[in-house]
């Protein structure tokens, strides 16, 4: 799935977000962001920001049953950016972008590994399992302690059993 980005330039106009001390600003972003996506059927994937000063990007992240599409990007854009001037991120401008995480993604959450039960996951390990660093199969079952994968290493398959602490990355296996 493509990504999609739309830009905005916004110099906020003097409000801004509840500082919590030393929370991030991303996390700071999250708490308003998160509500009105839901209202619009969508879900906060990750909120990023980089650069510094005037090339500040925050890059919000959005994904829904089924994918997204360039105009839920361009709805969320619309939605997010007068409350974005209203929370203010940063005293100076900086440029919003809404786009697709795209299919390739890391999972972030529970919700990410749910939504791959039955589908081909490639797995980096903190420690090698048997000597290997990387895990491909098909994702069976998960919770919050562990995944359970089929693994076509032979002609017989394998299920495995790892405690999600030592998986590094999960991502779905991509094929073109």
């Amino acid at each position: 799935m493509p990504t999609f980005l739309f830009g905005h330039m916004s110099k906020g106009n003097g409000l801004s977000i509840p500082d919590n001390g030393p929370q991030p600003v991303a996390d700071r972003l999250h708490e308003v962001i998160s509500p009105i996506l839901w209202t619009l059927g969508l879900e906060l994937v990750d909120v990023v920001c980089v650069g510094q000063g005037s090339r500040s990007v925050v890059r919000v992240l959005i994904d829904k049953s089924g994918g997204v599409s360039i105009a839920d990007c361009e709805q969320a854009h619309k939605a997010l950016g007068p409350a974005l001037d209203v929370a203010d991120p940063f005293p100076h401008a900086y440029t919003l972008e809404v786009s697709s995480p795209g299919l390739d993604r890391p999972f972030k959450r529970s919700r990410d590994y749910q939504r791959a039960i039955g589908k081909e996951v490639s797995l980096k390990l903190r420690q090698p399992l048997e000597g290997q660093w990387r895990i491909t199969g098909r994702l069976m079952e998960v919770d919050d302690q562990a995944v359970v994968l089929t693994v076509a290493a032979t002609r017989t398959p394998q299920t495995v059993k790892l405690n999600r602490d030592l998986i590094g990355e999960a991502k779905l296996v991509v094929k073109i």
